[in-house]
């Protein structure tokens, strides 16, 4: 009888696989890539056509060994890694390290840990697709070659065990821009105006908004403004002049893709991106059901199509019709990929079985299984429906040369809402619209209530609208949004607080650095570009070398003109007037993980540190000591008293010794703008009048 072997990455698919095939089957796991380029050098020889050297990856021989073992007893060997480039690359590299004979292995893919996915997959086993595998190694190469020719030139300019990478540094760059544009930013006066009207004959007043002149939207920028305005329409007569009716629709969610269920997890179940991955790859892997043995619950993990498989719509459809009623079900088929490059082998990430309700898998679920299972069920659910109708209201009222306006909008069917809303949708309007308003109501002024407001800056990156930037630059793939971000958050490049992302001061050392001496590498347009080159090898139109060939030479002349720069400027460590209490030197600033701090030059035998307070030559505007440089427990840097906790001053921007004009408080430094720190002063000047 014949014997066969199947070989997929991870011992938690064996459990689940093993279920599905009968006794002629063996299922193997390789527990993730074999082998890899070495870590102890480039390992691409650029003088030969930058072939890459690949060596068995350190505590994988036992494995190997096993599995050859396997092998050589069958008859068929199948490679059944997960179904994209890196499954692929894992496929070649395994062939290559059992020294597979060519007669008798074949690749097979499934997108989906089901019964008739796995079996349907035997069925149709292929050779293994070399541009894909290409594309992977291009990948892995131009990676390499980033990481270990630039990541020497930051350890000797700024200390050891920093890294650069060719989408982690972008990403860098990103947070970075944005933290400038932030620290620029000087915000804007502006009022709004709200009428409180009483309407004949009705208990509930109406609150319209101030809106303009019946022609124009207008802006209040002033208190002076707004009076003026006041004194108009004091005595003015509010009446109706407009009321129009429509029907609006809520348009339904596509399915999710890997960066639209990372983003949605971070907003509704406050997970990061890896722990998104980390757990839709155990739904993927295998659930072990109650009553029904081991099954993924989920279809693959990484994609970024939305396309549904035929018969999993159809599936839907007929839930939702039975379950919710026929005129939630939506006709026909909804597959908006058009015009987007799209590895498009790929399905959405769904639910493998729509009648796997969360609830019915509660018991078989950890907490966080449960919560993520529940968000792409639903969105699936929801994807499959009718929208949502809205029947809207919106009134003009005239106030003399002014108008106001009130905008009600009422549920009229719920569609796919009664399954799923998203985590950041918009209130609806409170105001429910009297049911009797005509253009004969009559309305008089009970009150007026003015608010001062303030623009806002651009809001911090978090790692839910990192992803979705990523996403629209074309940097990175479903693949690499979350250990892009990963990276720069463990190296401390970056922390998170309350969900936002800042820059840390080695941060910004490293970004300014590459942005000096490698821009091309921290460009946008030039990584997206790459990445568009990488899909071209995997649809076989370009050779994988081609790419490596164009990058390298300039890759090396920027690193070794970098170098030479940097032999200039021969890093000494900064003696200071500190004196080190244990021994008497003067101690120097070094770089450790969390920025600066003091050491004494006479390490190892005097091993005393503190913490680096660096005066920024301001007195504090408080108590009149020395403003210093601190830190946040998470690396976010801002300003404080020397005398802290004595004195309680800080600010996020960098105070200056000038005093405000006009209020006679202290001012801070925004992009080239000195501002005053009372927003509700608004002075505002240039800087550099001032620095000459």
């Amino acid at each position: 009888m014949a014997h066969y072997l199947v070989i997929v990455e991870s011992p938690a698919k064996v459990k689940t696989i093993k279920k599905f095939l009968g006794s002629s089957y063996t299922v193997a796991a390789s527990q993730g890539h074999v082998r890899d380029l070495p870590k102890s050098s480039l390992g691409i020889d650029v003088e030969h056509d930058y072939e890459p050297k690949y060596i068995t990856i350190r505590g994988k021989g036992d494995i190997l060994a096993a599995l050859r073992k396997d092998a050589k007893k069958a008859d068929k060997v199948f490679l059944a890694t997960d179904p994209d480039r890196e499954g692929e690359a894992i496929s070649w590299h395994l062939a290559a390290a059992l020294k597979l004979d060519e007669k008798k292995m074949r690749r097979i893919t499934f997108n989906e840990i089901t019964k008739n996915a796995v079996k349907a997959s035997l069925k149709a086993p292929r050779d293994i697709d070399m541009n894909l595998v290409n594309a992977q190694q291009a990948r892995r190469v131009l990676d390499r070659m980033v990481g270990y020719k630039i990541s020497p030139l930051l350890w000797a300019k700024v200390k050891r065990g920093l890294s650069a990478g060719r989408v982690q540094s972008v990403a860098l760059r990103l947070v970075a821009d944005r933290e400038d544009e932030i620290n620029a930013f000087i915000p804007e006066e502006y009022w709004t105006l709200d009428a409180v009207l009483k309407i004949k004959g009705e208990k509930r007043p109406l609150t319209a908004k101030f809106y303009g002149t019946d022609k124009k939207k207008m802006t209040i920028h002033s208190e002076a403004e707004l009076n003026g305005i006041l004194k108009k329409i004091e005595n003015a007569e509010f009446k109706i002049t407009d009321i129009k009716s429509s029907e609006r629709i809520r348009k339904v969610p596509l399915p999710f893709t890997t960066s639209t269920l990372q983003q949605e997890a971070a907003k509704a179940l406050n997970f990061g991106t890896q722990k998104t991955m980390r757990i839709a790859q155990q739904l993927y892997e295998g659930i072990d059901i109650k009553g029904n043995g081991t099954v993924g619950v989920i279809t693959y993990l990484r994609t970024d199509s939305t396309r549904i498989a035929d018969e999993a719509d159809a599936a839907a459809r007929e839930y939702i019709s039975s379950v919710y009623g026929k005129e939630y079900a939506a006709a026909g088929h909804k597959n908006a990929n058009a015009g987007k490059k799209i590895q498009d082998a790929h399905e959405a990430i769904r639910p493998t079985d729509i009648a796997r309700t969360p609830a019915s898998l509660k018991d078989s679920l950890t907490r966080d299984q449960f919560r993520l299972y529940q968000l792409i069920w639903r969105r699936f659910a929801a994807s499959r429906m009718n929208p949502a109708k809205y029947e809207t209201t919106s009134v003009k009222i005239g106030a003399g040369e002014y108008c106001f306006t009130v905008a009600t909008s009422k549920l009229v069917f719920d569609g796919f809402r009664s399954v799923y809303t998203e985590a950041d949708e918009e209130k609806e309007e409170s105001n429910v619209l009297v049911g009797n308003l005509s253009m004969d109501s009559r309305l008089t002024k009970e009150s007026f209530d003015p608010k001062q407001h303030f623009t806002q800056p651009p809001a911090h990156y978090t790692e839910a609208s990192l992803v979705k930037t990523l996403e629209e630059l074309g940097i990175g793939r479903p693949s690499t949004y979350a250990p892009t971000i990963s990276i720069i958050l463990a190296r401390r490049y970056v922390t998170k607080e309350a969900k936002n992302l800042y820059i840390t001061e080695i941060g910004e050392v490293v970004n300014n650095m590459m942005k000096h001496s490698f821009p091309s590498i921290v460009d946008v347009n030039f990584t997206a570009n790459m990445e568009g080159l990488l899909d071209m090898v995997e649809e076989g139109k370009v050779e994988w070398k081609e790419i490596i060939r164009n990058f390298y030479p300039d890759l090396d002349e920027a690193v070794k003109k970098a170098e030479k720069e940097l032999e200039t400027v021969k890093i000494e460590d900064e003696v200071t007037d500190v004196i080190c209490e244990e021994c008497g030197r003067n101690m120097v600033i070094k770089y450790g993980p969390h920025g600066k701090f003091l050491a004494c030059p006479g390490f190892p035998e005097c091993r005393n540190t503190k913490p680096y307070l660096e005066k920024i030559g301001v007195p504090c505007p408080l108590c009149g000591r020395d403003v210093v440089v601190r830190k946040t427990k998470k690396g976010r840097r801002y300003y404080g008293c020397e005398n802290n906790p004595e004195c309680e001053f800080m600010s996020w921007q960098k105070p200056s010794k000038e005093k405000c004009p006009e209020c006679g408080g202290y001012m801070v430094e925004k992009g080239n703008k000195l501002v005053c720190a009372d927003e509700k002063c608004g002075y505002v000047t240039a800087l550099n009048k001032k620095k000459e």
